[in-house]
């Protein structure tokens, strides 16, 4: 791999990690407010959090989509062209989430009363989520908004209208939270309208500098042609699909967990969002894999859009171990910032050993899975990651949980395996080439 190589992967992924990065430790910082509030509180955020990714997964598989079609207009020398997968993108973000979030808002308490018994976290969990809510369509919008800056390679813009979001966030719900600068006490409720609030002023920068510099690309005022809304749905469906289906996924793995018991299900909640704090470095260098892959399919030289990914590997993989050392090193340590109780920390101390030992091997897996949904091949990613989950890891778990009773570690050493497994057939996907021939 060239220097001239390094340069541009290291330059398109630093800004997607950094937003992403500023967006999980937000994540992790109401975790933390939250968890102040009992285990009851932590409990039910943390499966209303999947909930709520469960149906925003919906409408996120517009930002592959979008990401796919603008880098390949790109690469084809089309750049007056690049913007019109955003605005199709944004207009399905509004036919879609609107009616979603109206839909959920109304049944959230049934949904969650379904999941889990104990009837505090089900208040707890059904407020936040509600609050959470409130946001279904800007988050959809910025999925889009990211896509595009991807695809054409301005990251930074993404960078910087994430961090600027979440440093408003994190005062917001502490206000809201517990109560401060006059503002009412609402306990999980505040945690998940701070979040949505935090989203709204994310699209409203988005907008802004959209329309300050993407105009050009036919923001806002260029259609297209006929086939284009079509195309970004066929391309979005397939990855919509497996978003919702890999959110309920653990959703359902949070009920399992349920029933193994109260205390196995805050930490989980803990475990869980660690774990979505430390594949972004994959997530960031895998959009850059599929940025780069996708420009060089529309220069027609699929031998280079093959190199990219291995070249994306070789780096993301490094910065994945330094992640992984502290967690099998001073796991007690990392978890005590999260859970008060030494017991709890002591519950969760092996299978974050667990997941720091497998982060190289996963973190391969989503660069690959990145790349393939950069070169327009989301079906192949769907049912890979959507069967591997469903047909093999939950039912594995169920049997393992709430029917041997056999604990965290059983059920996190059955998650090492499902990872490995799939990181493998991702290899075998990028290897095995078939999409070089994907129409975008």
């Amino acid at each position: 791999m060239t220097a001239d190589r390094r340069r541009i992967i290291l330059r398109l992924a630093w800004p997607i990690i950094g937003g992403m990065t500023s967006q999980n430790i937000l994540n992790l910082i109401d975790i933390a407010m939250v968890g102040r509030l009992g285990a009851a509180a932590l409990a039910g955020v943390g499966l209303a959090g999947f909930l709520n990714f469960m149906a925003v997964g919906a409408i996120m598989g517009l930002s592959a989509g979008v990401q796919a079609t603008s880098a390949r207009r790109v690469g084809e020398g089309r750049d007056d062209e690049s913007a019109v997968p955003l605005n199709n993108g944004l207009l399905l973000a509004l036919a879609a989430g609107l009616p979603l979030s109206i839909l959920l808002w109304w049944f959230a308490p049934m949904i969650v009363a379904t999941l889990v018994d104990d009837p505090a976290v089900v208040g707890e969990g059904t407020a936040y989520w509600q609050g959470r809510l409130v946001g279904v369509v800007a988050i959809g919008a910025n999925f889009c908004f990211r896509g595009f800056w991807s695809g054409v390679g301005h990251t930074q813009v993404y960078l910087r209208t994430l961090v600027t979001t979440h440093i408003l966030n994190v005062p917001i719900s502490y206000c809201l939270i517990f109560g401060k600068l006059g503002l009412p006490e609402l306990g999980a409720l505040g945690a998940g309208i701070g979040t949505s609030l935090a989203v709204w002023i994310g699209t409203g920068i988005y907008l802004t500098v959209a329309w300050r510099h993407a105009q050009r690309r036919g923001f806002l005022h260029e259609r297209g042609q006929p086939g284009d809304f079509a195309r970004l749905i066929r391309l979005a469906l397939p990855n919509s699909l497996q978003q919702s289906l890999f959110a309920a996924g653990f959703a359902v793995l949070f009920w399992m967990i349920g029933q193994v018991g109260t205390p196995e299900l805050a930490v989980s909640t803990v475990l869980i969002n660690v774990m979505l704090v430390a594949i972004l470095p994959a997530i960031g260098f895998g959009l850059a894999a599929g940025t780069l892959a996708g420009q060089s399919l529309g220069r027609k030289d699929a031998d280079d859009a093959q190199r990219w990914a291995w070249d994306v590997i070789r780096i993301g993989c490094l910065w994945l171990a330094l992640l992984g050392l502290p967690m099998c090193v001073v796991p007690r340590l990392l978890l005590g910032v999260f859970l008060d109780e030494a017991a709890l920390v002591e519950l969760g101390k092996i299978p974050l050993q667990l997941f720091g030992v497998g982060l190289i091997i996963d973190g391969a897996g989503i660069i690959l899975m990145q790349a393939l949904l950069g070169v327009g091949a989301s079906r192949s990613v769907m049912f890979v990651a959507v069967g591997l989950q469903w047909l093999l890891f939950l039912p594995v778990v169920y049997v393992l949980g709430p029917i041997l009773q056999y604990g965290l570690i059983a059920i996190w050493l059955a998650m090492f395996v499902w990872r490995g497994l799939q990181t493998g057939l991702f290899i075998w996907l990028w290897q095995r080439g078939g999409w070089r021939h994907s129409r975008v």
